[in-house]
């Protein structure tokens, strides 16, 4: 629409805007935010689980040597069972390696979207397959930025890995001499120092990363000020069709208020800008009730139709004034007006000679 109308896209995208796109499976996700977890995780990983691993490992492969004479492994069956107590072993060594990494994984991409299954993002898209439509994703901008970001973070965390690797090549010639266990605190040592420096590097390429992911995301969003007015028509409706409903439903309120006057005991004037009608019967409501009330033109209204309908009208300025401001339409008058309401009750039935109160 944007092109078409020659409008641009300077708008804020709405709440209803943020929410389809994210049915689509259209978020602001930075792939570097897990890598960069994954890398810290396998920091941890080494530092706290990694010198367990090593002695189980040990552990487990001198006992093998060690047995390796009394080994049996007649039929197919001995086979399996070998087999299946070397998986359940390597299985029990990796799985507090592995764990921790799929975790990371989850929280990287979940801190980020949250978790929510849309089934309109998980469906097939066929126009994907289009391979012209692939051809222009392949030379958009997007493509060449991600391409740059790809090459400038190969020469970052390269160049940072090599820095780390080349402080311990003085003591590659001495490794020939290492028995097993100082090559694997060498070992150790060194791939701790670099995945490090690699992990703090990569931190900032996912903080740099994200906050490009989510400034692309707002501008891909983006709206023109028509496509926001028409999305506010079709969710509040248009606003000439409320305008008009809003008037049918006061003309229908005032036709329904101006039909209980006729039954009203009484309309008190201030004498011309207010009038309000009460009626009270004594056997069913427990103090006056307003029926009707208006000013202006309604209150000259509600006037004509009580001297049609030979409904006394009373002139009483501060009721007036009191009953408009404290009682709505519908509403009980108020206790502090009891009395007055009653000696102007009082008056009017002792005018039909009639006595209720």
């Amino acid at each position: 629409m944007a092109e078409s109308t020659g409008q641009e896209r300077t708008e804020r995208a709405t709440g209803k805007r943020r929410q389809e796109a994210r049915k689509r499976g259209q978020v602001a996700l930075s792939r570097e935010i897990p890598s960069a977890l994954i890398l810290l995780t396998v920091l941890g990983v080494f530092y706290f689980v990694g010198p367990g691993v090593f002695e189980r490992c040990t552990a487990l492969v001198s006992d093998m040597f060690a047995n390796l004479h009394t080994l049996r492994i007649a039929t197919i069956a001995d086979a399996a069972a070998l087999a299946e107590e070397l998986f359940q072993t390597i299985l029990f060594l990796l799985l507090p390696v592995f764990l921790p990494l799929m975790v990371a994984g989850f929280v990287g991409n979940a801190a980020q979207i949250g978790f929510e299954v849309h089934a309109e993002a998980m469906a097939p898209k066929f126009s994907k397959m289009n391979p012209i439509a692939g051809m222009k994703r392949l030379v958009s901008l997007r493509s060449l930025v991600e391409l740059i970001k790809s090459i400038l973070k190969i020469v970052f965390v390269g160049g940072i890995a090599y820095a780390v690797v080349a402080g311990f090549l003085k003591d590659f010639p001495a490794l020939v001499r290492y028995d097993l266990f100082s090559l694997w605190t060498f070992t150790h040592r060194a791939a701790f120092k670099i995945i490090f420096y690699v992990s703090l590097a990569m931190l900032v390429l996912a903080a740099i990363d994200y906050l490009y992911q989510r400034w692309q995301y707002e501008q891909s969003l983006k709206m023109t000020k028509q496509e926001v007015k028409d999305e506010r028509k079709q969710s509040e409706g248009d606003p000439k069709v409320k305008a008009r409903i809003r008037t049918l439903q006061r003309q229908t309120a005032y036709h329904r208020m101006m039909a209980e006057v006729p039954k009203a005991d009484v309309v008190i004037t201030n004498p011309t800008h207010l009038a309000i009608a009460l009626q009270f019967k004594s056997d069913e409501m427990p103090a006056p009730r307003v029926v009707a009330k208006g000013a202006g033109t309604i209150a000259e209204r509600i006037r004509e139709t009580a001297r049609e309908h030979d409904v006394p009208i009373v002139e009483n300025k501060p009721l007036a004034q009191a009953l408009y401001k404290m009682a709505e339409l519908g509403d009980y008058v108020p206790v502090d007006l009891y009395r007055a309401v009653a000696e102007v009750l009082a008056y009017v039935y002792r005018l039909k000679g009639k006595l209720k109160l």
